[in-house]
Parts: structure tokens; sequence; C-alpha cells
């Protein structure tokens, strides 16, 4: 949960399309016809603007982002479509602004609404989905989102943003802080008593790691933060990433953890590590140090996650997926917390 956001209660279909078709008219459009493809923190539709061209409409959700916040990750994209990465590029409204507020007709207030070209591919898979690869295919499309990783990080490493740009952060205080990114864990009624004791030990050991951990521009800096197989797209051999929502500052190594935290139950788990690593090393170097804090960070995603299922059970997921996801992300801290007994 973002430090601006609020909790909605959850809207229906029918709502967020009516929505939509409203906010058609700022890029010119007077009769279209929305179709929604995904409501979870936003309203995602597919929509035809007047050249006729597909495209992805969000309807943010309430009070999630700042206007501030919004228009630094839509220029981020921008730049990164600029410089050679496979990105949605965002499609000004009729004003020339980037998104627009847009009102409900209700006492609500409006809403965030913006409007990106739209990328055919199809996505790497989706989350609870076994993987339909094989070995070979997996080599091919890991080591070809290791390198597409790796040039994100290059370039955004080179960039200077422009003035007011701003963005949450995936940092200690992202994480651990009393106002973590994706909200607190700690009463979440999804923890039973032994897993809840072994997640708060896993906790303390996290805490002292990351921590001491390096930061630094060789290992921090902006970050896309959610590559989930959802948001990696391959197309035509290429890779194109989407969904741009939790992007942030933060450590490197929390990208790799992400892209590979949906696979960690797959059959060849270690070969799509490896293929990521490799591709990436490919592109921009990972010490030692970097590799062995891999664990911490599939860690934190877990305990982000935690957080995430407590604020959102019941609105944007059901609750047996919330305990199912919990269960999850208990088990990867607590294997973190086992794997080196007694250090941090």
């Amino acid at each position: 949960m973002n430090a601006v956001s609020t909790s909605p209660e959850p809207e229906d279909a029918a709502t967020v399309t009516k929505l939509a078709r409203r906010a058609l008219a700022y890029w010119g459009v007077s009769d279209g016809q929305p179709e929604l493809l995904k409501y979870r923190e936003n309203a995602v539709f597919r929509v035809r603007l007047p050249n006729g061209q597909p495209t992805a409409m969000r309807i943010h959700r309430a009070g999630y982002h700042s206007d501030a916040a919004l228009r630094s990750e839509l220029q981020w994209m921008a730049f990164l479509q600029s410089a050679g990465v496979a990105t949605p590029s965002p499609i000004a409204a009729l004003s020339g602004d980037l998104f627009v507020p847009v009102g409900t007709g209700t006492s609500a207030p409006p809403r965030q609404v913006d409007c990106l070209s739209w990328l055919e591919g199809r996505a790497v898979g989706a989350r609870g989905v076994p993987l339909d690869y094989t070995p070979e295919q997996a080599t091919r499309v890991f080591t070809a989102i290791g390198r597409t990783i790796a040039h994100m990080h290059n370039v955004a490493a080179a960039w200077t943003p422009p003035a007011g740009f701003t963005r949450h952060a995936w940092d200690f205080d992202g994480f651990f802080g009393p106002n973590p990114t994706w909200g607190r864990f700690e009463t979440s009624p999804f923890l039973d008593g032994s897993r809840r004791a072994l997640v708060f030990q896993a906790r303390e050991k996290a805490m002292m790691a990351l921590s001491g951990h390096e930061r630094s521009t060789r290992n921090f800096g902006i970050i896309h933060a959610d590559l989930v197989r959802e948001n990696v797209l391959v197309h035509e051999g290429g890779i194109r990433i989407i969904d741009f929502d939790d992007c942030g500052y933060g450590w490197h190594m929390y990208d790799l953890a992400v892209a590979l935290y949906q696979n960690r139950e797959e059959a060849t788990y270690p070969l799509i590590e490896t293929a990521l690593l490799d591709g990436y090393r490919q592109v921009r170097e990972l010490t030692p140090r970097d590799i062995a804090a891999l664990p911490l960070f599939s860690a934190l995603r877990a305990f982000a996650l935690l957080g995430w299922v407590q604020s959102r059970v019941e609105g944007d997921i059901t609750r047996d997926v919330g305990m199912r996801m919990s269960a999850i992300a208990a088990d990867v801290v607590i294997a973190y917390l086992k794997a080196i007994p007694g250090k941090a």
C-alpha cells in the first residue's frame, strides 16, 4: 500500500466501465466501448482512440498515487521507451496532459486516468499456474528477461530525473518502517501461531541484514519493483515490460528476486534462476555479495506481499487467495530464517 493510499470500497465492473466511457472524451472519442481486462490496483481497459489503434486505459485506484508520483511514473516510462527498453509509451490527452482527473458523477473524488500504447505479446505466465516451457525454452526466455532487466537498470542509472520527480522507495522504511509501501503485516489474520513466531524471527534477521547491506549507485536506483509473470511479455523473441505502477527507488536485486519469486515451485527453478542471473550478467555486473543477498531480497518480497494481502483481501482478492498467498510468503521468509542459522 502506498503511503498516500486509501482503501476504497470495491466497485463493480459496470461502475468503472461507465467511468472509462466518460474518460474517453478527453482523448477525442465520443462513443467508445472499453473492454475491461484487469481490475486489481487499477482498472485496465482496452480501448480504441481516433487513430483506430488499440490502447490501454488505466483508471487508477483512488488515492494510490499523488499527481506528482503518477506524472513521474509516466515520465520514466517515456524515457525507458526512448532508451530502447520495450515498454508502453504514455499517450497524452487532447489537452496535452499525460493523465486527467475524471469524475464519477457522484460525490466521490475524481480518478486519475491515463492511456498507454498497446504492446502485443504473451505474458510469461500467470500467478499460480505452472509454466508450460520446455527446459530449453525456459532458458531462452529467462536469459532474455535477465538481459532486459540489466539494460533497464543501466539506462536508469544514467538518467537524470526531471525537476519534481517523486516516487516511493523500496528501501528499509519501505519494507520495515512505520508505514511500509504495501502496508503492515504484523496483524495479518492469515498467519497461524507457529508460522507467526517464525515470521517475526525472520523479520528481525532481515532487518539486521538490510540495515547493513550496501546501498550505492552501483546497486540501488529506480526499479520496476513488480516484475511478476503477468508484467513481462514475450513477443517475437523479445521481452517487453508493462505495469510500472509500483516503480520506485530500490535495490536492483529486488527486481531480480521479484522476477524469480513466482517460479520457486517450478521443477526447473534452478535452471530458471541460473538463466536469469546469467542473462543479467551479460549486460551488467553482479558481485558475489549481490548473489548471496538473493535470499534476503526474496524474503523482502514475501514480507511486502504479506502486507499487501492483508490490505487487499475482500477487495482486490478473495479470502482464499489471501490465505494461499500468505502461506507461500510465510514459507519463503521461514526458509530465509533457516537458511543460515545464527547469521544475519
